[in-house]
């Protein structure tokens, strides 16, 4: 089956907007063993979008977007007028349509007593966090579907009422993909690490895919006969965790907070944050776990260095004789931390996030991450680049694998 993607949207092509929606449904489909074969994103315009649709040559095509009740959303009239359509009220959107304003006390506009108005030859897909339904065409043995570009309203009608559909209509050959997530090395020297065993595995008829993000590499392993190699995926998994015990984390979509508060639960181990340059983002990632406030007491957020005196009673003069960034201010901030919020383990950051190097005299991405627990304490130092958002991120990510790292350790 092969497949294109139109997604319509001013905002898109200026950038104001990401178009995660046009990656989204390639992952999505790519994985039910589709060939995307083109993406194309065109304005809010009639011309435009007509001559997408005119170029279309897959069997499948999801557009995405145009659909809300304000002039410029033009793709249901447009596809209407394309399939020589009527547009008729839809009686079950429409009820839809008034029970969403009548649960949020809202009066209704004409424009969304219009936006059950549909199609009258095409197959309507209930939108159950929205407006505006989507819409599946069929036409000369091609299919087009229309889908609202609300990124949370469209995952949800295709998971709700494409995703079956398609298995049902097409001959897909369902891959199957199981994804390692890796901290702590490099692609290429993660690569150059795991170079015979992904030989092994391209010999044995899989594939592999790196996946580099901000102090993350995802390894997708995936075999094209499907659920049918789950046990041969599995096996290379496993010889995997051998080969990189301490780099391999999670699997598929675990974040380092969820798989380090996993492990402070079975442990019964409680866990404080002292934050300097992080600014809270580490305290965030954790309390995102449900179940967080089972091993989470809290944070001190020390972002001045005058903090770390009157929060933390490090002494002035102590701060200035080893830098506000050094070894033994993080050690410092993370025993005071755990003393005062009295955990089993605290976490500490000090660094230069940039542009400016603020009061220390180190590099701009230079961080020491301590680390205060029952066995004792220590620090690490990091140096990143010169790019503010990721030091933050990948400081928040080195934090919490020397915590996950240390559990680990002790509980061997």
């Amino acid at each position: 089956m092969t497949v294109e993607l139109i997604s319509i949207g001013d905002e898109l092509l200026i950038g104001q907007t990401v178009n995660t929606n046009a990656a989204w449904l390639g992952n999505q489909l790519a994985a039910m063993g589709a060939k995307i074969t083109k993406t194309v994103t065109v304005p809010d315009q009639k011309n435009p979008i007509l001559r997408a649709i005119q170029a279309i040559e897959s069997d499948l095509c999801i557009v995405t977007g145009g659909l809300g009740p304000t002039n410029d959303d033009i793709t249901k009239k447009l596809l209407a007028d394309y399939f020589e359509m009527e547009l008729v009220l839809h009686p079950p959107t429409l009820a839809h349509i008034e029970s969403f304003f009548s649960k949020r006390n809202r009066p209704m506009l004409q424009a969304n007593i219009d936006q059950a108005k549909l199609p009258d030859g095409c197959e309507i897909l209930p939108n159950r966090f929205g407006t505006a339904a989507g819409m599946w065409f069929t036409h000369e043995g091609g299919h087009i579907i229309s889908l609202p570009g609300v990124p949370y309203e469209m995952k949800d009608i295709f998971e709700q009422e494409i995703r079956l559909r398609i298995t049902e209509r097409f001959q897909v050959n369902e891959m199957y993909h199981r994804t390692v997530l890796t901290h702590g090395i490099g692609e290429s020297f993660l690569a150059q690490k795991i170079a015979n065993w992904e030989n092994a595995l391209l010999a044995d008829g899989l594939s592999l895919a790196y996946l580099p993000s901000p102090g993350l590499v995802k390894l997708r392993v995936s075999s094209p006969k499907g659920i049918s190699e789950q046990a041969k995926v599995e096996h290379y998994l496993n010889a995997l965790k051998s080969i990189i015990p301490k780099e391999l984390f999670g699997v598929e979509q675990q974040t380092m907070a969820e798989v380090v508060g996993q492990l402070l639960k079975e442990q019964e181990k409680t866990i404080g944050t002292v934050e300097s340059c992080t600014a809270g983002n580490l305290a965030a990632a954790m309390v995102e776990i449900p179940g967080s406030s089972d091993y989470f007491r809290g944070s001190l957020l020390t972002y001045q260095t005058l903090l770390k005196t009157e929060l933390l009673d490090i002494p002035e003069d102590f701060i200035a004789a080893n830098d506000v960034v050094s070894e033994a201010v993080a050690i410092r901030m993370a025993e005071a931390g755990r003393n005062k919020l009295s955990t089993d383990y605290c976490l500490s950051t000090t660094g230069i996030m940039g542009p400016s190097q603020g009061d220390s005299k180190d590099q701009v991405g230079t961080v020491w991450v301590g680390l205060s627990g029952p066995n004792g304490v220590m620090a690490k130092c990091f140096h990143f680049g010169d790019n503010r958002a990721r030091n933050i991120e990948m400081t928040k990510l080195a934090a919490l694998n020397l915590l996950r790292l240390t559990l680990l350790q002790e509980n061997s």
